[in-house]
C-alpha cells in the first residue's frame, strides 16, 4: 500500500472534498477534479508530501500542485477550502505565489499553484556548493525586501501571520520575481500532523514559540520576523546559523538560552552595516523589542533595497541556466 495513505484515511476516502473551484484569472473560474489535471512529473519532495506539475486541460495553465498529506476530518476541510478562499484574496500581491484552488482526494490536499522556477533553499546551495560564490547583498536585499512586503500584505490584508518563514517558501523566476509561499491552508494542514509527529531539525521558529512559557499571550508576526533573520542569515553565508542539534533538548536550549545569532563580528568585512544591523533587529531575542514589519519597513536597509536598481532577472536567469547544466533539480517547493 501506498505509504501516505493509512486504511483508516481509505475508509473515508467517500466523505471527501473530489470536485472544486478552480481560478486562473479573474475572468477564468472553473469547476474541477483531478482529473482535469495531466501530471508531468515530480518536482519536490518533503516530510508531509510532494509537488508537482501539471497542466489543467480546460485552460492548459501550466501549476505547481502541492500534493500535502491530511489528517483532519471532513468539518476541518470544508474550514480549509473556506480559508484557502481568502488566501486566494492575495493574488493581487506581486510578492505572495499565487493560488488557484484545491481539492481533498483520498485524505490528501491537493494545493493548485503558480509555478516558479526554484526555491531560494536550492538556489543559494547551489550557489555555495557548486559554483564556490555566494549571493551578492543587493540581491538578497530584493530577497528581504519581497518577504517583508509579503508578509505584511498577509497580516494588513488578510490577517494571517505566516508561520513558516524559510529558504524553501520564498521561490524565484527568470523574471526576477521573488514570491512567497505557503500559509494559511498548508500551514494548518502541516500542524495537524506536527502535533503528532517530530517537527525534525533545523527549524526557524522563535524562541518564543519553542518555549511558550516565555509569553502567556502567545505569538504575534514578531515570529516570523525572528525567522525572516535566520533566513536572511542561512542565504547570506551559505550555511544554518545553528551548529547541528544532537537532540531536541540541544535544539530547545540553545534557541532559548543560548545567544542569538549574528553577522558580527564574523561577517563584518563581507557586508554592509545596514545589512548586520537588519539581521540583528530581526533575531533580539526578547520578542517584545523586536520589531513588527511597520519597524523593518523603516530599517535603512530595506528602504535602501527597495530604492535600489538590481538586474535580479539577469541573475536568477544565469544561476538557473548554470543549475540547468549541471542536473541540478529545479523546484517549486522543497519541503511541501
Amino acid at each position: 500500500m501506498n505509504k501516505y495513505f493509512s486504511p483508516r484515511r481509505l475508509r473515508i476516502a467517500h466523505n471527501i472534498h473530489s470536485t472544486g473551484i478552480l481560478q486562473v484569472s479573474p475572468e477564468q473560474i472553473y469547476s474541477f477534479s483531478s482529473d482535469h489535471l495531466i501530471d508531468c512529473g515530480e518536482i519536490g519532495r518533503g516530510a508531509f508530501g510532494t509537488v508537482n506539475k501539471m497542466v489543467h486541460k480546460d485552460s492548459n495553465m501550466l501549476m505547481a500542485v502541492k500534493r500535502i498529506r491530511s489528517t483532519v476530518d471532513e468539518r476541518e476541510q470544508k474550514q480549509l477550502l473556506m480559508d484557502l478562499g481568502v488566501v486566494m484574496k492575495s493574488n493581487d500581491c506581486p510578492y505572495i505565489v499565487k493560488f488557484y484552488g484545491a481539492l481533498f482526494i483520498e485524505g490528501d490536499c491537493w494545493i493548485c499553484m503558480e509555478l516558479m522556477d526554484t526555491s531560494l533553499d536550492k538556489f543559494y546551495k547551489f550557489i555555495y556548493e557548486h559554483l564556490a560564490t555566494q549571493i551578492p547583498e543587493s540581491v538578497i536585499g530584493k530577497i528581504a525586501v519581497a518577504t517583508v512586503r509579503a508578509l505584511n500584505y498577509l497580516k494588513e490584508h488578510l490577517k494571517i501571520i505566516h508561520r513558516d518563514v524559510k529558504p524553501s517558501n520564498i521561490l524565484l523566476d527568470r523574471r526576477g520575481n521573488i514570491k512567497l509561499c505557503d500559509f494559511g491552508i498548508s500551514g494548518q494542514l502541516v500542524d495537524s500532523i506536527a502535533k503528532s509527529s517530530d517537527a525534525g531539525c533545523r527549524p526557524y521558529m522563535a524562541p518564543e514559540r519553542i518555549d511558550p512559557q516565555r509569553t502567556k499571550s502567545g505569538y504575534d508576526v514578531r515570529s516570523d520576523v525572528w525567522s525572516l533573520g535566520i533566513t536572511l542569515m542561512e542565504v547570506a553565508t551559505g550555511r544554518f546559523p545553528y551548529p547541528k542539534w544532537k537532540s531536541v533538548f540541544d535544539q530547545l536550549y540553545q534557541v532559548v538560552n543560548g545567544r542569538a545569532p549574528s553577522l558580527s563580528p564574523a561577517y563584518q568585512n563581507r557586508f554592509s552595516e545596514n545589512f548586520i544591523s537588519f539581521v540583528d533587529t530581526c533575531l533580539i531575542k526578547e520578542e517584545n523589542r523586536r520589531p513588527k514589519y511597520n519597524g523593518l519597513l523603516e530599517h535603512p536597509f530595506i528602504r535602501q533595497s527597495e530604492q535600489a536598481q538590481v538586474n535580479t532577472a539577469g541573475y536568477f536567469s544565469e544561476i538557473l541556466d548554470n543549475m540547468a547544466l549541471n542536473g541540478a533539480f529545479l523546484s517549486t517547493a522543497d519541503q511541501p
